[in-house]
Protein backbone atom coordinates (compact mmCIF):
# COMPACT_ATOMS: atom_id res chain seq x y z
CA UNK A 1 0.00 0.00 0.00
CA UNK A 2 2.59 2.04 0.74
CA UNK A 3 4.32 1.67 -2.85
CA UNK A 4 0.53 2.37 -4.43
CA UNK A 5 1.04 5.95 -2.18
CA UNK A 6 4.56 6.91 -2.47
CA UNK A 7 3.48 6.86 -6.65
CA UNK A 8 0.30 8.28 -6.71
CA UNK A 9 0.95 12.01 -5.66
CA UNK A 10 3.53 12.36 -8.35
CA UNK A 11 0.93 10.75 -10.74
CA UNK A 12 -1.61 13.45 -10.28
CA UNK A 13 0.55 16.48 -9.99
CA UNK A 14 1.93 14.75 -13.50
CA UNK A 15 -1.75 14.28 -14.70
CA UNK A 16 -2.71 18.10 -13.95
CA UNK A 17 0.47 19.50 -15.46
CA UNK A 18 -0.61 18.18 -18.55
CA UNK A 19 -3.51 20.27 -19.18
CA UNK A 20 -1.23 23.61 -19.39
CA UNK A 21 1.44 21.82 -22.19
CA UNK A 22 1.28 21.26 -25.52
CA UNK A 23 0.36 18.07 -27.57
CA UNK A 24 3.82 16.52 -27.37
CA UNK A 25 4.75 17.63 -24.00
CA UNK A 26 1.07 16.77 -23.11
CA UNK A 27 1.76 13.27 -24.48
CA UNK A 28 4.88 12.98 -22.48
CA UNK A 29 3.87 13.86 -18.99
CA UNK A 30 1.10 11.29 -19.73
CA UNK A 31 3.01 8.58 -21.08
CA UNK A 32 5.94 9.59 -18.35
CA UNK A 33 3.57 9.15 -15.44
CA UNK A 34 2.15 6.05 -16.52
CA UNK A 35 5.01 4.25 -16.76
CA UNK A 36 6.17 5.56 -13.60
CA UNK A 37 3.36 4.07 -11.55
CA UNK A 38 3.37 1.07 -13.72
CA UNK A 39 7.22 0.63 -13.27
CA UNK A 40 6.95 1.40 -9.75
CA UNK A 41 4.28 -0.84 -8.40
CA UNK A 42 5.76 -3.34 -10.91
CA UNK A 43 9.14 -3.71 -9.55
CA UNK A 44 8.42 -1.72 -5.98
CA UNK A 45 11.93 0.19 -6.74
CA UNK A 46 12.53 3.39 -7.68
CA UNK A 47 14.61 2.03 -9.99
CA UNK A 48 11.54 0.50 -11.86
CA UNK A 49 9.52 3.80 -11.62
CA UNK A 50 12.53 5.62 -13.37
CA UNK A 51 12.95 3.32 -16.34
CA UNK A 52 9.04 3.01 -16.22
CA UNK A 53 8.84 6.69 -16.72
CA UNK A 54 11.45 7.37 -19.71
CA UNK A 55 10.04 4.44 -21.85
CA UNK A 56 6.18 5.69 -20.93
CA UNK A 57 7.33 9.69 -22.50
CA UNK A 58 8.71 8.07 -25.20
CA UNK A 59 6.05 5.87 -25.86
CA UNK A 60 3.39 8.28 -25.09
CA UNK A 61 5.39 10.98 -27.57
CA UNK A 62 5.55 8.17 -30.73
CA UNK A 63 2.19 6.91 -30.42
CA UNK A 64 0.93 10.92 -29.65
CA UNK A 65 2.59 12.00 -33.15
CA UNK A 66 1.37 8.85 -34.96
CA UNK A 67 -2.48 9.33 -33.90
CA UNK A 68 -2.41 13.21 -34.97
CA UNK A 69 -0.57 12.63 -38.12
CA UNK A 70 -2.10 14.72 -40.86
CA UNK A 71 -3.01 12.65 -43.91
CA UNK A 72 -3.36 9.59 -41.78
CA UNK A 73 -6.38 8.44 -40.30
CA UNK A 74 -7.68 5.54 -37.97
CA UNK A 75 -9.77 3.01 -38.98
CA UNK A 76 -11.00 -0.28 -37.56
CA UNK A 77 -11.39 -3.63 -39.83
CA UNK A 78 -13.99 -5.81 -39.24
CA UNK A 79 -12.79 -7.68 -36.26
CA UNK A 80 -12.85 -4.50 -34.56
CA UNK A 81 -8.97 -3.94 -34.69
CA UNK A 82 -7.64 -0.44 -35.12
CA UNK A 83 -5.27 0.43 -37.68
CA UNK A 84 -3.81 3.91 -38.91
CA UNK A 85 -3.59 4.32 -42.84
CA UNK A 86 -3.66 7.17 -45.24
CA UNK A 87 -7.51 8.88 -45.21
CA UNK A 88 -9.26 8.10 -48.50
Amino acid sequence: MKTTRKFALPAILALSLAGCSTTDNQNAVIGGATGAVIGGVATGSLQGAAVGSAVGAGAGILLGRVLNSPGYCRYRNSRGRLYIARCR
